[in-house]
């Protein structure tokens, strides 16, 4: 198994150091995620609060937010074993980019930001329910699915990207209408398949006596996912508010 996730693959785990000392268990990865999605509801919070009684504030903690954050998961690809101390860095900065952009949003739809916050969690527990119970399996197929999916959804957000520089944009994606917001549907839902990815490569590294470090590893790249996840699905209530004006 491959996997999706930009920073956790089945790769992640080879040429890991053998330990004689503790490794990586279930428990412990439910404990630092745990943790990690913690810190960052509430740096998201604090940033909120700043940005929402000061708004000049906001673009400054979401690009120290982004860089610090995009800083962090760079190095920790290459750098695993300093996941004890970067993942709650990448954490707290990812709370404070976050919380920025949740609070311009919910300055313009009030409440989506609580919305948005309640469907990520309750997808990331109907997912967990759905991994445990056997009711969706990380087979290859599923997979190669999942990764076409995200392969695509990324080089479509590239071109967009390049395509702003020169004030352009592909039509139709990011209106409102129909189109738009079925293809942010569509995002969603593959965002919230790739948690079953990372569920099924989190086990992996369990079964396969990774060092215990890499509990906080998984944590953080489970919490990239929850991020995306989170994201699409502010866009997608912003686009449903915005085509009942």
């Amino acid at each position: 198994m491959i996997g999706s996730n930009p920073v956790l693959s089945e790769r992640t785990y080879n040429g890991l150091p053998r330990t004689a000392g503790e490794v990586m268990t279930l428990d412990g990865t439910v404990n630092k995620s745990g943790i990690l999605l913690l810190m960052t509801i509430l740096t998201a919070a604090f940033s909120w609060n700043l940005t929402s009684s000061n708004p000049s504030l906001g673009g400054g903690l979401a690009v120290l937010g982004l860089i610090v954050g995009a800083l962090c998961a760079i190095v920790l690809c290459f750098k695993q074993s300093w996941a004890p101390v970067l993942a709650p860095v990448y954490a707290v900065f990812e709370g404070a980019l976050l919380g920025a952009i949740s609070s311009v949003f919910n300055a313009k739809y009030q409440g989506i930001a609580f919305q948005a916050a309640a469907l990520t969690l309750g997808v990331l527990g109907v997912m967990l329910v759905l991994y445990r119970t056997g009711v969706l399996r990380a087979t290859e197929k599923f997979m190669v699915v999942v990764m076409a999916a995200t392969g695509a959804i990324s080089l479509v957000y590239l071109v967009s990207m390049v395509m702003g520089f020169f004030g352009k944009s592909i039509p139709m994606i990011h209106d409102s209408g129909p189109i738009g917001i079925g293809f942010s549907v569509v995002v969603v839902a593959v965002a919230a398949l790739n948690l079953i990815l990372d569920f099924a490569l989190i086990e992996s590294g369990v079964r396969r006596g990774a060092p215990k470090y890499m509990e906080w590893y998984a944590g953080f790249s489970l919490l990239v996912t929850i991020v995306w996840l989170y994201l699409e699905i502010l866009r997608l209530l912003s686009k449903l508010n915005n085509s009942r004006r």
